[in-house]
């Protein structure tokens, strides 16, 4: 199950999907919540699915879940039984499924692109945390602490039919050790790794990124590595970080270039739709594979994205 080497077989570039929590609250969600986008699922499931759907018409080759702030602790915490958390959690999987099938059942959708995968997210204990621990990696927990919290998930994500694992947004290479580990649990299964990074250089714990990707280079089942939810600016000393210690395929989708006040909880700055397209084509020529957008980009950055991949095919 590795949706990633087939379409790269055939095709020079993947085109990803953009942001899905910041998306939905331009859409008027409220996600000042604990389970942030994961809320969506609980109370208006049918704007996931509509989102997933305008990705795909916009050009994307993969649509990413709402499982990156789901999990079991968080679902209970607002009083729903662990059976309910763990239907939630597939649901994310269902809303995916049933937009990538509704849209490729259109056959003037098939022309030039290959049938796009749904990539269920695996976002880091910290995100569960939902007080910036996510973008630190300072959460205490070791190895194995770190297998049992992301087990259920996993198992849940799994079962509900998804192509890929998405195990994004991490902070630290533990937490990617340990997920890797956790995934010879289910030898069928296959996953991205995608850091966040605090500069050109190391995540955002502070490893070196060149190191992370060495670790993890031995591993059959990681499809391939890369950076997410990173300024753009850093993204192609990153690339060149990766390709020195590996030949997976690297896969990148950096913020739309504003940067997020924590103090007043707001963005700030200017992330263009043109200037993210024209970045993003400096991002294949250091070597990405796979290319998409996180936090602030839309179905719009997706579109100028996949317009130039396609001409480019």
């Amino acid at each position: 199950m590795n949706p990633i080497a087939s379409i790269l077989r055939d095709y020079p570039l993947i085109v990803l999907d953009g942001a899905l929590a910041t998306e939905l609250e331009r859409r008027g969600c409220d996600l000042r919540d604990p389970l942030w986008s994961a809320k969506v699922l609980l109370e208006a499931p049918e704007l996931i699915r509509q989102l997933h759907l305008d990705y795909l018409l916009a050009g994307a080759d993969g649509v990413i879940t709402a499982s990156y702030q789901a999990s079991v602790e968080g679902f209970t915490r607002r009083g729903l039984a662990p059976s309910e958390a763990l239907a939630l959690i597939q649901r994310s999987v269902y809303l995916a499924r049933e937009a990538r099938d509704a849209f490729w059942a259109d056959p003037a959708h098939r022309v030039s692109r290959p049938r796009p995968f749904v990539a269920a997210s695996v976002g880091p204990y910290g995100a569960v945390l939902a007080d910036g621990s996510e973008y630190r990696g300072d959460y205490d927990l070791d190895e194995a602490a770190l297998i049992e919290f992301h087990r259920p998930r996993l198992a849940a994500l799994l079962a509900a039919g998804l192509d890929i694992l998405a195990c994004e947004t991490l902070p630290r290479l533990l937490e990617a050790q340990a997920l890797v580990r956790l995934l010879a649990e289910f030898p069928e299964a296959s996953a991205w790794i995608s850091f966040s990074a605090r500069d050109g250089i190391h995540t955002c714990h502070g490893e070196r990124l060149t190191d992370c990707a060495a670790a993890l280079d031995a591993c059959p089942q990681v499809a391939a590595i890369g950076v997410n939810c990173t300024a753009p600016q850093y993204i192609p000393a990153l690339i060149d970080a990766i390709r020195a210690a590996t030949n997976k395929p690297i896969v990148v989708y950096p913020n739309s270039g504003e940067v997020y006040d924590t103090t007043h909880h707001r963005w700030q700055g200017i992330g263009t739709v043109a200037a993210f397209a024209e970045q993003a084509r400096e991002w294949a020529a250091h070597g990405a594979r796979i290319i998409g957008g996180c936090c602030r980009t839309g179905p719009e950055h997706i579109r100028a994205l996949a317009t130039w991949v396609r001409a480019s095919r």
